[in-house]
């Protein structure tokens, strides 16, 4: 047990463990000599556990028993674990544990599933949203995920607009788009304030779903460029940044947000800028003064979504080239303040890395040396933190 419990330690910790540490967590899981844990971990695996994918399966069916119909603790890991490497074999046991109430229900978790093509799981997740709203926070978010894949759920998801779920499934109707046109009225009925579940983040998202499912950008341009002017700015800019130059009339006030006091909304701004005028200049410092090099994984932080949105940028963000390779070399995982998902979150934020690093620096590889101010230019609001931080390492 001892050797086990270090293999779980050791997966959890570092970004590239040895894979011998994965092989000890899949046969504790697979021998039945596991603990939470280690389940936890192997469905948290992804593809570092791909060359175990036969096992697994094969272990699936045994926890399924004779007829295949068995649901359970077991049966959901191992579907789980396979969902996480994109293999269709955890279909039917997902089927099975959708008509049983045995799908994840937070978020983190559940955007595992999303790694699987909609069309293997979508009748599942509308059986699942037909059942009742106990999974609904997280059956939406994998139908999000899905984006225009995930049209045939239009009916079901369209229901959850009357309850205290909407702004979820606002954000899928306007991810599904043109297949969602006829939620057109309702989505209307939001964005003006007049629908009963209208409350005061609605109507931003529901004007945005309205231009992505209708084409129109006239009511979402009016409800996210006001509340961009009135000064609830973090609530319209992402949307006005979707809309592009279609926002053209308010890329001043888009811009002057930029020295907002509030890190998101600076990100949001920059992002937003970028997209409407096609300007980076003076988009990358602000969006590179928020990656910060000790980010433990906080979500109150937007430095994900800063690498992110520079990753977008792509050449003109070189700038930011060594530094994100210098975070992305670092061998322990984000110390995630909920670590009952610190692989999930740490793997996303790799994945952010690698994506930004390869539209910024296609092919760029090599060794990455420790970040310094010669380095990485970065701006003065940034440059204190940073150096601090270097004289740690």
């Amino acid at each position: 047990m001892r050797r086990v419990d270090s293999a779980v330690e050791a997966v959890y910790r570092y970004r590239r463990p040895d894979p011998a540490c994965w092989d000890v967590v899949v046969d504790a899981v697979c021998s039945e000599a596991s603990s939470y844990d280690a389940d936890s971990a192997l469905v948290q695996a992804g593809r570092a556990v791909t060359r175990h994918a036969d096992r697994i399966a094969e272990d699936l069916r045994r926890q399924q028993g004779f007829f295949g119909t068995a649901v359970g603790h077991g049966v959901e890991v191992r579907a789980l674990a396979l969902a996480g490497m994109g293999d269709l074999r955890a279909l039917p046991a997902l089927h099975n544990l959708g008509e049983h109430g045995g799908l994840p229900t937070q978020r983190p978790q559940s955007r595992i599933l999303a790694e699987l093509p909609a069309e293997g799981l979508v009748p599942t997740m509308r059986t699942v949203l037909q059942k009742g709203s106990y999974r609904a926070e997280a059956t939406l978010e994998v139908l999000s995920a899905w984006g225009p894949d995930a049209a045939p759920a239009v009916p079901e998801v369209t229901g959850f607009l009357d309850t205290e779920y909407a702004y979820d499934a606002l954000r899928v109707l306007g991810r599904i788009g043109p297949a969602a046109a006829g939620t057109a009225n309702r989505l209307t009925e939001f964005a003006t304030g007049r629908a009963p579940r209208a409350g005061r983040h609605h109507p931003r998202r529901a004007a945005w779903a309205h231009w992505r499912v209708t084409g129109d950008p006239t009511l979402a341009l009016d409800v996210c460029g006001a509340a961009v002017r009135s000064g609830t700015a973090g609530h319209g800019l992402p949307f006005l940044a979707d809309l592009g130059p279609l926002a053209a009339a308010h890329a001043d006030t888009v811009r002057g947000l930029m020295e907002s006091p509030g890190a998101w909304t600076r990100v949001a701004a920059a992002h937003a800028y970028w997209r409407i005028t096609g300007d980076p200049e003076p988009a990358v410092p602000v969006l590179l003064a928020e990656v910060d090099p000790a980010w433990a994984g906080n979500p109150a932080m937007p430095v994900q979504e800063a690498v992110r949105r520079l990753g977008e940028i792509g050449a003109p963000a070189a700038t930011a080239a060594s530094l994100l390779g210098w975070i992305l070399a670092q061998e322990e995982r984000l110390g995630h303040p909920f670590t009952g998902v610190r692989i999930l979150a740490d793997a996303a934020y790799v994945r952010t890395l690698t994506e930004a690093l390869e539209r910024i620096a296609p092919g760029a590889g090599g060794p990455v040396p420790a970040p310094s101010k010669e380095l990485v230019p970065v701006p003065a609001s940034a440059r204190r933190r940073f150096l601090r931080f270097g004289r740690r390492v």
